[in-house]
């Protein structure tokens, strides 16, 4: 595939000036320099067809490395075919051959204006330099025009002086043929596929690196051979690899490149190739190329496993034995053309994916290894953090240098560390490949498979946990892994095999009392996930506490608190004595997060919010960054009730999409994230979010779990408030049937009998309901914390009416109000349910009362669906609510909302406008209306406004 000749309109007119010139009989060198496939020759072709229409004789010579060893073989070329040519002088007179030659230029010159053409004049043999330097002195004279290209790349060795060296300047006129722009680039690839898109378009101009030639042979091999009667016009997918190129014009291309610069120069080529595979991904890719002609190269650069701070030419060079100071000028000289484009942390890539992978192409594995290897231990040597050296280290086979295992362990604390589990994974996986001890292998085993399932392989992680099982290890090590794979295959739904596990580590405890009550404690939470089981772990569980609690240890007896307490038989105030009792007794630090995670549970329950969150805080310090253990997953479950009950809906809805979420998905149930997710868009009125959500899983195929019940309750909630009672009654049964399957009776966890008794009053089951929310509130009173009994005497109320529902609402109304911790959205559920009883009653006045502050309460929450059902209220009751009236976060639109958030993320209004690709001051009008809804003044109160509004404040500024 050929093109035009673009962006070369200056040497053009520059050459058939010169034309002009010699036609009048005076001559000159015209030197055409510039880097390898720059389109030199094509420049040199259409000087010879312009000097041609301009009636100018050509004498044409292309020089080759072949021709460098015999002496005037380039004049030779150019003169040799002439019939009146006589041979060389004899016996080597070089002064005598050089003399007859220009005796026969003389000739052809007499004859009329001529053009001596010279292309890859570089290669030419040292007799035919010295030649053309001395025949350039002599043709100001003569109508000769001599044009040579000549190739000025700066290569790692060398080159040979310039023709033009020791030439007046008045007898040379030099031009540099820069790199392709892009404009030109991208009018090739359009004229070429005219139907791509400017991301495809884009991606081929950059694989073109400035380079016609390259670009070119890209697009030969992308327009090859087409099927019979397939469309001319299609465009085919750009490939990762030159494996996927056909015929292959572009790797051949490369090749010829690199074999053109010199071995030294393809070496340093193919070792940055090389060392670039172990750098982080660029931190963000430009939308459209941006030819960096001028941009000087950095050789700096940071990231994870990227060479922070490190002097990237001094590493090259020692990779390729070359010398540091050619390497960075020629980093340098390759930015400014660009096959090379510094990334934004400065370090220097290969254009594009495709040009590194020909580069790389049909050098050997082992040379790669070599280079990475050398890199690793050049970079250890200079304080390189440890991930930027493990990465090169991953790129070779073990065995390494000794300080191998080190490095590789040392990286993946850091990469766990910063949340990339996926990275020390890979870190760990190549330090099995170094020598180590069987307890050395176990612990790298448990630690990579606990790794592997945070990445969601599960199947990878627990092969590699077995595998630790049966590898010899210290008694504490052989429970960190049994807790691992037993928390791994409850994940996967196989919680008989996991308890099986724990069973059969716990037998082989014997003389370490501590440890097996552990490995007890971890059985009877997992066994969480079958309520079969669970009834008989949690039976025995229950007749060793009360026979001999010291076999049982802290963590067990907190365990049977928290089953107490969802089985309906102890209250709060008991709970919480008997959980702070336990805290305050020693602890074998394997069993401590067990006691911390149930710990905070229970205080959650218990309505003790901000001790339950010191406890996590607490339970999340102490956990290992790097083992999986089931007590993780479940303080950040606490977590998330925490926020749930203190109505924090943003805080909910802002990690719907984090890494536990995405791990529960890849699991195939849903998290109880997600349940706490889902109810929380349903408060805040985004009801399609809301059902895109709840359709998310396929529940019928969902493993068993206390998980898989709360999202039921969840999905319930949505239905309901969609309008769906039949479907909600369903979802709220279903979670009742398999909650009191696990003797999970107590309503403190899902309050599932008043939302049934809900939707038979929408159904019209009065009698049910009434059963349903009477057997709530007994249970309620049993656990007797504001929360539960509030809900329980406002269903109880609904559902009896009259006097008698009217004096139990305002019961729970004042139940609520008065609760010494936040209760969320109970209390607007109340009040609401009050102010409709008083209509009901014909106290309007009372009524509106109760309706207005649940009005006012549910704005400033953010909670969207209780406002709109208080204003729906308040309209029967004669009240006018104005639309416009209505502030908060839940006013917002959304796009006021996804401009707020970005911006109380810490992005500018530019930022943001680039982002979004909206116009700045479209961003400055939406904050400014996000201003007057929260009622903020400035940026740094958007985080907290977002997630609890407040009433509005007079005289909101404008953003800046």
């Amino acid at each position: 595939m050929t093109g035009p000749l673009l962006e070369r309109d200056v040497p053009r007119a520059l050459l058939v000036a010169e034309a002009e010139r010699t036609r009048s009989g005076s001559g000159r060198l015209v030197l055409l320099r510039g880097a390898a496939g720059t389109g030199r020759t094509s420049v040199l072709e259409t000087a010879v067809r312009d000097a041609e229409a301009l009636g100018l004789r050509v004498l044409w010579a292309r020089c080759s490395p072949e021709d460098t060893g015999a002496p005037f073989a380039t004049v030779l070329q150019l003169l040799g075919s002439e019939p009146d040519f006589t041979d060389l002088a004899p016996d080597g007179d070089d002064r005598g051959s050089a003399a007859r030659l220009w005796r026969l230029l003389r000739a052809h010159a007499a004859e009329g204006p001529l053009l001596v053409a010279v292309d890859d004049v570089h290669l030419a043999d040292p007799a035919s330099r010295r030649w053309l330097r001395e025949a350039v002195r002599r043709i100001d004279r003569l109508p000769v025009l001599l044009v040579a290209s000549e190739r000025s790349q700066y290569d790692i060795d060398t080159r040979p002086p310039s023709l033009a060296q020791s030439l007046p300047p008045s007898l040379v006129r030099t031009h540099t043929i820069e790199p392709l722009g892009d404009a030109a680039a991208t009018e090739l690839v359009q004229a070429a596929f005219p139907t791509a898109g400017p991301h495809w378009t884009a991606e081929c101009v950059r694989a073109g690196a400035g380079s016609p030639m390259l670009l070119h042979a890209l697009l030969d091999d992308l327009g090859g051979p087409r099927a019979p009667g397939s469309a001319a016009e299609a465009v085919p997918p750009l490939p990762d690899t030159c494996a996927a190129l056909y015929p292959g014009s572009y790797p051949a291309a490369v090749s010829w490149w690199l074999n053109s610069a010199g071995a030294a120069t393809a070496e340093v080529a193919r070792c940055l190739a090389a060392l670039e595979e172990a750098w982080p991904p660029p931190q963000q890719q430009p939308q459209e190329p941006q030819h960096p002609q001028k941009t000087q190269e950095r050789r700096t650069g940071g990231g994870a496993g990227g060479p922070a701070g490190t002097d990237v030419a001094g590493v090259l060079a020692e990779a390729a034995e070359a010398d540091p100071a050619r390497v960075a000028g020629w980093l340098t000289a390759m930015t400014r053309i660009g096959l090379l484009r510094p990334d934004p942390a400065g370090l220097p890539r290969f254009a594009h994916r495709l040009l590194r992978d020909a580069v790389l192409t049909g050098w050997p594995t082992s040379r790669r290894e070599a280079a990475h290897r050398v890199a690793a231990e050049t970079m250890l040597r200079r304080g390189e953090r440890a991930e930027a050296v493990a990465a090169h280290l991953v790129r070779t086979r073990g065995v390494g240098p000794p300080w191998s295992l080190r490095v590789l362990r040392d990286a993946a604390t850091a990469a766990v560390h910063d949340a990339r589990p996926g990275d020390a994974a890979g870190y760990l996986s190549r330090a099995l490949d170094e020598p180590l001890s069987d307890d050395r292998r176990q612990q790298l085993l448990t630690e990579l498979g606990s790794l592997e399932y945070a990445s969601a392989y599960d199947t990878v992680a627990i092969a590699r946990l077995a595998e630790a099982q049966h590898l010899p290890a210290a008694p504490r090590d052989r429970v960190r892994a049994a807790v691992a794979l037993g928390t791994a295959l409850v994940g996967r739904g196989e919680v008989t095999t996991a308890l099986e596990v724990l069973r059969r580590t716990e037998g082989s405890l014997g003389g370490h009392p501590g440890l097996t009550r552990t490995v007890q404690t971890a059985t009877a939470l997992l066994s969480d996930s079958d309520p079969a089981t669970r009834q008989e772990t949690y039976r025995r569980l229950s007749e060793s506490g009360g026979q001999a609690p010291e076999l049982v240890g802290t963590a067990g007896l907190a365990l049977l608190v928290r089953y107490e307490a969802t089985a309906g038989l102890i209250s709060a105030g008991e709970a919480m004595t008997r959980v702070r009792a336990l805290l305050a007794q020693p602890s074998d630090p394997l069993a401590e997060p067990f006691l911390l995670g149930t710990a905070a549970a229970v205080a959650e329950w218990a309505g003790e919010l901000d001790e339950a969150e010191r406890l996590v805080d607490r339970g999340l310090v102490g956990q290992h960054p790097a083992l999986l253990h089931p007590m993780e997953d479940a303080l950040l479950n606490t977590r998330a009730d925490i926020a749930a009950a203190r109505g924090d809906v943003a805080r909910l809805i802002a990690v719907r999409d984090d890494g536990a979420a995405v791990a529960a998905r890849a699991h195939g149930g849903p998290s109880n994230r997600d349940a706490h997710v889902l109810m929380a868009l349903v408060h805040t009125g985004r009801f399609e979010e809301a059902a895109r959500l709840a359709d998310a899983f396929d529940l019928s195929r969902a493993p068993e779990s206390w998980e898989l019940n709360r999202f039921l309750y969840a999905r319930g909630v949505q239905r309901l408030a969609a309008g769906d009672p039949a479907g909600a009654l369903h979802d709220f049964l279903e979670c009742g049937r398999r909650q009191t399957a696990r003797e999970v009776l107590s309503p403190v966890v899902t309050p599932w009998r008043t939302a049934v008794a809900q939707c038979r009053l929408a159904l019209g089951g009065g009698q049910e309901a009434l059963v349903l929310a009477t057997e709530e509130l007994r249970l309620a009173r049993v656990w007797n914390t504001p929360r539960t009994v509030g809900r329980a005497l406002r269903v109880l109320g609904t559902a009896t009416g009259g006097r008698r529902g009217l004096h139990l609402a305002e019961e729970a109304v004042e139940i609520l109000r008065t609760a010494p911790a936040d209760v969320g959205m109970e209390l607007v559920e109340a009040l609401i349910a009050q102010g409709r009883q008083l209509l009901a009653a014909g106290e309007r006045g009372h009524a509106r009362d109760r309706l207005r502050e649940a009005a006012d309460l549910a704005e400033r929450k953010g909670g969207l669906r209780l406002l709109t059902l208080a204003e729906e209220a308040l309209r029967e009751g004669g009240v006018r609510v104005p639309a416009a009236a209505r502030t908060g976060s839940g006013a917002l639109t959304g796009s006021e909302r996804r401009i707020a958030e970005l911006a109380a993320a810490g992005r500018t209004n530019t930022e943001i406008a680039d982002l979004l690709h909206v116009a700045r001051r479209t961003v400055e009008t939406h904050l400014t209306n996000t201003y007057r809804k929260l009622g903020v003044r400035r940026r740094s109160e958007l985080p907290a406004a977002l997630s609890r509004t407040r009433p509005p404040t007079a005289g909101a500024r404008e953003p800046s």
